[in-house]
């Protein structure tokens, strides 16, 4: 065995001691609670008609073919981009292949060394990951903390940029946001707003929700969640866009995405527009599970406070989040258990997405499972 392989097989050994060693599932036949489809359009056969459709419509060829700075560029994509700037209430946007790709271009390339980053504790790994690659000075603060919060901030040099989730992926909850944007405001420092779990229930999102879309720098909205496709758009700025075209190295140096993803996006994204139905059957299942599932103040554990589809209960532990999952799992239910070290060592958890297609049927036995198994 070699040095390298020796080192690989240590790793994966302290995970499965420690009962957090990851593995693949392919998919099932249980009720699904674990996936991000929150208005169901993955699983669409309308809107898997309609793309069939705009595909028809326009020649296009199986591959891009290249990066879009040298062959992958068309005008359709551009066209897309204009769309969803004014559909998301921007002035301009710049498509990325992924989430992950949006969050660690924007972050690697626009703070500098000498320059500031301060972020929520619990943003999204692909934050934490570009604010690495940019050399700039990297603070957190305790979640939602805004007194944290301004503590950094009287301490931040060069530019600064804060960095929030409007929804955060792994809780469920919102930010005062209001409140972090005027504490931003008031040091002169840069807000940037993940909003990739909130598009959807929240319509095009929280923050123009909010008519705050003129005073946040820049935010990332993802196509892989409620709208059921992939990809990602960073939306601000036309001189940002100008400059992460430039300077973006997770833009530059990959291939375009293939118009059948940009299809897709284009027509998830007028479904959107025109969502109301299935938006309120996600908010009348969020507040049935809420109101049917019954933690007992006694009870170690917690239901996390959260208005979205992510409804999460605390365990505590590796272990006891997999047999509460794999108990669920065998009633019927595609529950998942969320480990340290994706979630901070004593907080792990399930992870509840409740979703507009499922019945109240499914969401009341699922409390009821839930209610008997933690409360006994």
């Amino acid at each position: 065995m070699t040095s390298a392989e020796n080192y690989i097989k240590n790793r994966l050994s302290d995970r499965q001691q420690t009962g957090s060693y990851r593995t693949l599932k392919p998919e099932n036949k249980l009720i699904d609670f674990c996936s991000n489809d929150y208005l169901g359009f993955a699983r669409s056969t309308t809107l898997k008609g309609k793309i069939d459709e705009e595909i028809k419509n326009h020649f296009n060829l199986n591959g891009s073919t290249g990066s879009r700075l040298i062959s992958g560029n068309l005008n359709y994509t551009e066209k897309l981009e204009q769309e969803m700037a004014v559909l998301f209430s921007s002035e301009a946007g710049l498509l990325f292949n992924s989430g992950y790709d949006a969050n660690v271009g924007l972050l690697s390339s626009l703070p500098r060394r000498g320059d500031t980053i301060i972020t929520d504790e619990l943003i999204h790994a692909s934050v934490i990951d570009g604010a690495r690659l940019s050399h700039a000075n990297r603070y957190t603060f305790k979640h939602n903390d805004l007194a944290g919060l301004e503590e950094k901030l009287q301490n931040a040099k060069g530019v600064i940029y804060v960095v929030i989730e409007s929804v955060y992926s792994m809780d469920g909850d919102t930010p005062p946001l209001t409140e972090i944007l005027l504490l931003a405001e008031k040091y002169n420092a840069n807000l940037i707003v993940d909003e990739a779990h909130a598009v959807g229930l929240y319509q095009t999102g929280i923050v123009p929700q909010s008519g705050l879309q003129d005073r946040v720098f820049a935010r990332i909205v993802t196509f892989g969640k409620a709208l059921g496709c992939h990809g990602a758009i960073v939306l601000g700025s036309n001189l940002l866009r100008e400059y992460l075209i430039n300077f973006a190295r997770s833009f530059i140096y990959t291939t375009a995405a293939p118009f059948h993803q940009l299809a897709c996006i284009k027509v998830a994204c007028s479904f959107l527009s025109n969502s109301a139905e299935q938006i309120a059957a996600l908010r009348q299942n969020i507040d049935l599970f809420k109101q049917t599932v019954k933690i007992l103040v006694e009870s170690p554990y917690l239901l996390i406070e959260s208005d979205s589809s992510i409804q999460c209960i605390l365990l505590k532990s590796n272990q006891k989040a997999i047999e509460t999952a794999t108990h669920l799992q065998d009633n019927g239910f595609d529950i998942r258990a969320i480990m340290s070290p994706t979630v901070p060592q004593g907080s792990e958890r399930i992870r509840i997405c409740i979703h507009s297609f499922n019945t109240a049927d499914q969401i009341t036995q699922l409390a009821n499972d839930i209610n008997h198994l933690l409360n006994e």
